[in-house]
C-alpha cells in the first residue's frame, strides 16, 4: 500500500503538470485501465499497482451546456459565461471541463449539439490560484 506522501505527490503532480501544459494520469498495471485525475490507486479495480502516464490531450467532446450564473466558484468568475462538458479522452477516461471555441450562447450551443460528438484537445487555463483543465473543440 502506498503511503499517504505517494498520493499528494501524486496530485500535486497532476497541477504541477497541468501548469506545464502536461496532462497526467495513472494506468493500472493490474486491469490496464486509466485514471485521471490520477489518485494513488486504480478507480477501475482499486489496485496499488500503478505508474504515472502522460496523456495525449486528444478527446472528443460528448456533451455541453453553459455555466448558471454567478459562477460555480469565484475563481471562474473572469471568463463566466463558460461553457462546460463532458469529454472521452482518447485514452479512456470520462472528465468534465471547461469548453473553449464555443460561446455560451443558446444559438451556438444548438449548433454544436447539432454536430454531434466533435474532436477536442486539451489546454490549461491559468487561474489566479491553480491551473484548471480545459479542452478547445474544433472548427
Amino acid at each position: 500500500m502506498q503511503n499517504t506522501t505517494e498520493r499528494t505527490g501524486a496530485i500535486a503532480g497532476y497541477y504541477e503538470g497541468l501548469a506545464a501544459g502536461l496532462f497526467r494520469a495513472i494506468v493500472c498495471k493490474s486491469c490496464g485501465s486509466h485514471t485521471f485525475p490520477p489518485t494513488g490507486c486504480c478507480e477501475h479495480c482499486g489496485s496499488w499497482d500503478v505508474e504515472p502516464v502522460e496523456l495525449s490531450g486528444d478527446a472528443t467532446l460528448l456533451f455541453a451546456t453553459h455555466n448558471i450564473s454567478p459562477a460555480c466558484h469565484p475563481r471562474f468568475e473572469k471568463i463566466a459565461p463558460y461553457v462546460y462538458g463532458h469529454l472521452r479522452l482518447k485514452e479512456g477516461p470520462i472528465v468534465q471541463a471547461i469548453i473553449l471555441g464555443v460561446d455560451a450562447t443558446p444559438g451556438d450551443l444548438q449548433r454544436l449539439f447539432e454536430r454531434g460528438p466533435v474532436p477536442a484537445k486539451a489546454e490549461t487555463l491559468q487561474m489566479d490560484d491553480l491551473p484548471v483543465l480545459a479542452f478547445r473543440i474544433s472548427n
